[in-house]
């Protein structure tokens, strides 16, 4: 490349990683740079992440990424972060250090305290303030346990000096070395924010005791934040999202009835509803799914926890494959399942069925099952999960999903998309590039200095790379969807 080219970069804050992006004026990626964070699992159903480990791989992945490029920070625009949701920090406000590791969205120690709001009669407040049921998946209740638990972390939040944010809260402060913001898009997953004001309800924060002067300032996705201090100086700092948004966004899902599912540790299905905020009777959640302008466009949203991760259990802990890639491989062993089925709620099931106390169950096995047959049920679990966020997503807006969308790691895995097409009976398409995470955070950065002009531009940028269609018979999606909901039944009720 040459020193004059202009592009814009991206931070992903991910479950797992965190990466650098560059990407050109046409979305296409020119360089990243990745690196891995330790989880920690210090008691059974807790999952934390070191705040400050994150930070110095960002400090490290970007010049790494510019390096590859060969470019300098003269040459980005703009920068623009997508980050894992509902993972929660607190740090003090003149030392930068974090109070404790951080809570991610997978972490359910806050079982109690939303069990506690459900038994005061308080769901209904929160259904029709923050649009979803108390849950442990959001960040809220993982604020209160930090401020119940932490010594000082109270005390100081009262006191104006202990901040909370989600991840880009984190990154953005540290980038700018105090800018305390955050994105409508997180915001609307804190079970904190009114989601038709767009503001912090003080009734909500006064349930969750939570002191409003340690929230950041919650901001529409694409505006100039600050400048970079830090890592890129001068930099301007000017879009965020949310991952599952961001994808929206990197999947030009700027219509309603346009659905996207991003495949990673978990995948996440999100349609965009436009102006209307779809509340669900089918356990989806109504959020934000990007702020550009004036008017917010709202999603619906289902969540499934496991599915690359469901992979890497299969890997490390089973030891049944060496690396990721070699599940596809396994599978295609065996012509199906013989008749096994592999049900992943470890911590629970997400939508639509949201049954914290669910656990994993491996049914149907007979002598006949080998290694291929587990591996097959394994990918066909992320499928089965991908159709019931689907129907529900159907029977909710009465408008059906005609085609998919789909990018992440898993999109490599064609057995697994095939799958997907399968038991959906849609066509499945992924994009040139299955970055769209990263890619919505660089649009929205780029949005908002110029470098774009406005969303069509954007939607000329996408180009389809792969398609799978549908090849099963009716009658054997019939039946295998029956043996699904079998199996998913016996995962029940597990932990009482």
């Amino acid at each position: 490349m040459s020193s004059g080219d202009r592009v814009v970069a991206a931070i992903d804050q991910g479950t797992t990683s965190t990466r650098c992006l560059l990407f050109s004026r046409s979305g296409r990626m020119l360089a990243v740079a990745q690196r891995e964070h330790r989880q920690h699992y210090p008691e059974p159903g807790r999952v934390e992440h070191d705040a400050e480990e994150i930070w110095r791989n960002v400090a490290r992945v970007v010049p790494e990424a510019l390096k590859r490029a060969g470019l300098g920070p003269e040459n980005i625009v703009a920068l623009g972060i997508a980050n894992q949701r509902e993972t929660t920090v607190v740090w003090n406000r003149h030392t930068g250090v974090p109070l404790a590791r951080a809570i991610t969205w997978q972490d359910t120690r806050t079982g109690p305290i939303v069990a506690g709001l459900v038994a005061e009669g308080l769901t209904d407040l929160y259904s029709e303030t923050s649009g979803f049921n108390p849950a442990t998946y959001f960040a809220g209740p993982r604020l209160r346990w930090l401020l119940d638990h932490v010594p000082g972390a109270r005390e100081g939040a009262e006191a104006g000096d202990v901040l909370f944010g989600t991840m880009e809260s984190w990154l953005i402060w540290r980038l700018t070395r105090g800018v305390h913001v955050t994105d409508v898009t997180n915001a609307s997953r804190t079970m904190l924010m009114d989601l038709r004001t767009l503001e912090w309800s003080p009734r909500l924060l006064a349930v969750l005791g939570v002191p409003e002067r340690m929230l950041p300032e919650i901001r529409s996705n694409a505006e100039v934040y600050g400048v970079c201090a830090d890592v890129l100086p001068g930099v301007p700092v000017a879009g965020a999202l949310g991952d599952q948004q961001a994808a929206l966004v990197g999947q030009t899902c700027f219509a309603p009835g346009e659905v996207k599912c991003t495949y990673g540790t978990g995948a996440f299905l999100l349609k965009n509803t436009g102006p209307r905020i779809a509340g669900s009777a089918q356990g989806l959640i109504p959020t934000v799914g990007y702020l550009v302008g004036k008017e917010p466009v709202y999603a619906l949203e289902g969540s499934i926890a496991m599915t690359g991760s469901l992979v890497q259990w299969f890997r490390d802990s089973l030891g049944m494959i060496d690396t990721a890639p070699q599940i596809e491989t396994l599978a295609m062993t065996v012509p199906d399942n013989g008749g096994c089925y592999v049900v992943p709620a470890f911590s629970g099931l997400y939508a639509p069925h949201w049954r914290p106390s669910a656990r994993g169950v491996i049914v149907g096995l007979t002598s006949y099952i080998t290694r291929g047959h587990l591996a097959r049920a394994v990918l066909e679990a992320t499928a089965w999960q991908t159709r019931e966020v689907v129907e529900a997503m159907n029977a909710e807006s009465g408008i059906p999903v005609t085609r998919l969308k789909v990018d992440g790691g898993m999109t490599a895995d064609h057995l697994l998309m095939q799958s997907v097409a399968d038991v959906l009976d849609v066509p499945v398409e992924r994009p040139l590039g299955s970055e769209a995470v990263s890619l919505g955070a660089a649009y929205v950065a780029g949005l908002a200095v110029g470098h774009w002009s406005d969303l069509e531009v954007l939607r000329a940028n996408w180009h389809r790379a792969g398609m799978w269609r549908p090849d099963m018979e009716p009658g054997v999606r019939d039946r295998e969807r029956a043996n699904w909901g079998r199996a998913v039944e016996r995962s029940y009720d597990w932990v009482r």
